[in-house]
């Protein structure tokens, strides 16, 4: 098996390239897509969100309201990190139980780990390569005012309280620049999935 991070910042176009990589046969972990798993109603993980930030984040059928939940912890952040504390943990255990189910199933398989915390968390060291891709900030913060409808101020906010895109840049193995159109970013993404098939000596997981 072998294992490869998607990651960069908010709005930089990681789910298309997730998207395009897993229409030419890679397997896709979403780590949103658990995020919202290991915080369903009740759950040890909702217990204990709802515990530091109230009931007044859940929606009527008692579902995390993720927006409101984002509008406490991107104005605050110990809160974040509070928050982080309690969800990462979680999310980082259905991981590696899904990487332990792939690897048996499908040894040969080209697993992409599509996370906006990769380098934060760590996780990346658990990837053979790491792809990031970057976007201008001004880039961003259009496309989460024109996507998700937030002002520009909340959306500078998401921004700045991710760590700086040269972190992440360091420890890449591929970088994938998306300032322009979709055709371009997903000509760019099929260029690095051929690359990636290439590699050699993927670790044994």
């Amino acid at each position: 098996m072998f294992v490869v991070g998607l990651t960069g910042g908010i709005a930089s176009g990681k789910s298309e390239v997730a998207k395009v990589f897993q229409k030419l046969g890679a397997r896709v972990i979403d780590a949103d897509r658990i995020s919202r798993a290991v915080m369903r109603p009740q759950t040890e993980c909702w217990q204990q969100v709802t515990a530091v930030f109230g009931k007044e984040i859940l929606k009527d059928d008692l579902t995390i309201d993720r927006e409101k939940l984002a509008g406490i912890v991107f104005s605050d952040q110990q809160k974040r990190l509070h928050l982080n504390s309690l969800v990462h943990p979680a999310i980082i255990v259905q991981i590696e139980e899904l990487l332990a189910r792939i690897g048996k199933a499908e040894p040969e398989a080209l697993v992409i780990i599509d996370a906006a915390l990769l380098v934060e968390t760590g996780i990346y060291r658990r990837c053979d390569k790491l792809i990031v891709l970057c976007a201008a900030e001004e880039t961003q913060i259009t496309r989460l005012v024109a996507r998700d409808g937030m002002p520009r101020e909340d959306a500078q906010k998401r921004i700045d309280a991710q760590l700086p895109l040269g972190e992440k840049v360091k420890v890449a193995d591929y970088l994938i620049t998306n300032d322009g159109t979709l055709e371009t970013l997903q000509t760019e993404a099929r260029r690095v999935f051929q690359s990636l098939l290439t590699c050699q000596s993927p670790k044994t997981l």
